[in-house]
């Protein structure tokens, strides 16, 4: 399995950030980390290793960027605005230097983009800000109401990055036209969660998948067994 690492001063987020990149051909999928996790976790916790039969076969080529969660979301020192601001310079960030970048090098309009926990928040908030280049969202265990992080503050810019807010409001057409799963175990702490997330889009009549996974709760052996079954239904 090819193995890459990537280093790069990125202009959005003003410092550096680093990258794993596994496999030689294949669709691409982007995988967000947990909460505050780095470019290896999905290494670490043996999710790429669930998914190298899909690398090895070309199938897949996966994509691991590092997170700012600890300089936005979950920076208490730091006004909620700016926490905030500081997760939209890293949502502009994967979408012109990760996805423009993938997009243009595969000759591809759309990625896959993919997560669990607080990954999956980062995946869903993604795919549903830009429908437009995402051709499935691969949600596992995630969470997708930000307010707990903002100590009561609330703005136009945290609205359009809660997806349970502007979700129900976004129409853009492309949301009808992606392959979505929502994943989630049946002792899950954000089971609650991906039921709602899972209702939105059935009163919007988006077309999706909720994966309910019996005597499973959230942890990483439970994702190690969703990532895979998600990533043969790309090219079904």
């Amino acid at each position: 399995m090819k193995e890459e690492y990537l280093k790069w001063y990125s202009h959005n987020l003003s410092k550096e950030i680093e990258m794993l990149v596994f496999g030689h051909a294949g669709h691409p999928v982007i995988i967000f980390p947990s909460t505050k996790g780095r470019y290896h976790e999905s290494k670490d916790f043996k999710l790429i290793e669930s998914a190298q039969w899909f690398i090895d076969q070309g199938l897949v080529k996966i994509y691991c960027p590092d997170s700012i969660d600890a300089y936005s979301w979950y920076n208490k020192d730091i006004h909620p605005a700016d926490r905030v601001k500081n997760h939209i310079w890293y949502d502009k960030f994967v979408r012109e230097e990760i996805v423009d970048a993938i997009r243009h090098n595969h000759g591809i309009p759309k990625v896959a983009v993919s997560g669990a926990s607080f990954g999956g928040f980062h995946a869903a908030n993604f795919a549903f800000r830009h429908p437009e280049v995402v051709s499935h969202l691969f949600s596992m265990s995630g969470a997708y109401d930000v307010r707990s992080f903002m100590d009561g503050y609330y703005d136009d810019n945290v609205y359009f990055n809660n997806p349970v807010d502007f979700l129900p409001n976004n129409n853009h057409p492309e949301l009808w036209n992606m392959n979505i799963v929502l994943g989630a175990g049946e002792w899950d702490i954000c089971l609650e969660a991906n039921q709602q997330l899972s209702g939105i889009l059935n009163d919007k009549g988006i077309n999706h998948w909720f994966d309910l996974r019996r005597w499973a709760k959230h942890d990483w052996p439970l994702w190690r067994d969703m990532f895979p079954h998600y990533l043969s239904l790309i090219h079904k």
